[in-house]
C-alpha cells in the first residue's frame, strides 16, 4: 500500500480513499481532490494518531531465558513501538518481556502485560496495565488476538506458539534475526524496518 498526504493532512491509499481517523475506516475518494505526495507509513501513523485514530496494540514475544543480544533487540522493539505512538502488549514478566517493557516505558509508551497468574503484582515493574489472566500459558492466545502485529525476538516453544497463533489469526508476525523461522512471518534484520512494516500494516487493518 502506498500512502499519500494532501493538505490539510489528508491521508489516502492507492485507490485515492481518505483515511477517517475517527472510525478507522477508508472513505470513498471525492472527485477533483488532489492525490497528494507519498509519505512514509510511520509518519502517516503519527498524523493519524494525532487526529485521534485508535492506538492498536503491538505485541513483543520472546523467551524468559534470553541472551544479551535478544534482550537488547526486545528493548529496542519496545522503544520503537512506543515511538510510533502505539501501546505494547506482552507476557508481562521477565526476560524479553521485561526488556521490551522497559524500552517502551522509558520512551513514554503504554505497556500492557497479560500475566499467566491471578496476581497482578507479578508483572515486571515497567508494566502500566497488568492483566492477571489466571489461565497460564493459554494467555499466549490473548496476546496474539489482542494485537494487530507481533514482533518475535528469540526462540523457544512459548514464542513459537505465539508466532503460530499470530499467523493463524492473520496478524503481521515479524521475525527478528534470532527468532524462529516460520513460513508466513516477515523476516526483518533491523528494528527500523520492522517498525515501518508495523506502521504500514496499521492502515491495512482499516476496511
Amino acid at each position: 500500500m502506498t500512502l499519500t498526504l494532501s493538505a490539510p493532512d489528508i491521508l489516502r491509499d492507492d485507490a485515492g480513499r481518505r483515511f477517517d481517523a475517527a472510525t478507522h475506516r477508508w472513505q470513498p475518494a471525492r472527485a477533483g481532490e488532489a492525490a497528494g505526495k507519498p509519505i512514509a507509513a510511520s509518519e502517516a501513523l503519527r498524523l493519524a494518531l494525532k487526529a485521534g485514530a485508535r492506538r492498536l496494540p503491538v505485541g513483543v514475544i520472546g523467551p524468559n531465558d534470553a541472551s544479551p543480544s535478544e534482550l537488547a533487540m526486545a528493548e529496542a522493539a519496545g522503544r520503537g513501538i512506543a515511538l510510533l505512538g502505539l501501546p505494547l502488549i506482552c507476557g508481562g514478566r521477565g526476560g524479553c518481556m521485561q526488556a521490551a517493557s522497559r524500552g517502551a516505558a522509558e520512551a513514554g509508551g503504554l505497556v500492557i502485560g497479560v500475566l499467566p497468574s491471578t496476581d497482578p503484582l507479578s508483572a515486571n515493574p515497567f508494566v502500566s496495565v497488568p492483566i492477571a489472566s489466571g489461565i497460564g500459558e493459554a494467555r499466549n492466545a490473548i496476546i496474539a488476538s489482542a494485537c494487530f502485529a507481533l514482533v518475535a525476538v528469540g526462540g523457544g516453544h512459548g514464542t513459537l506458539s505465539e508466532i503460530a497463533l499470530g499467523l493463524k489469526m492473520e496478524r503481521l508476525v515479524i521475525a527478528m534475526p534470532d527468532a524462529n523461522r516460520v513460513d508466513g512471518a516477515l523476516e526483518c534484520a533491523e528494528i527500523e524496518t520492522a517498525m515501518e512494516a508495523i506502521a504500514g500494516r496499521y492502515f491495512r487493518v482499516a476496511s
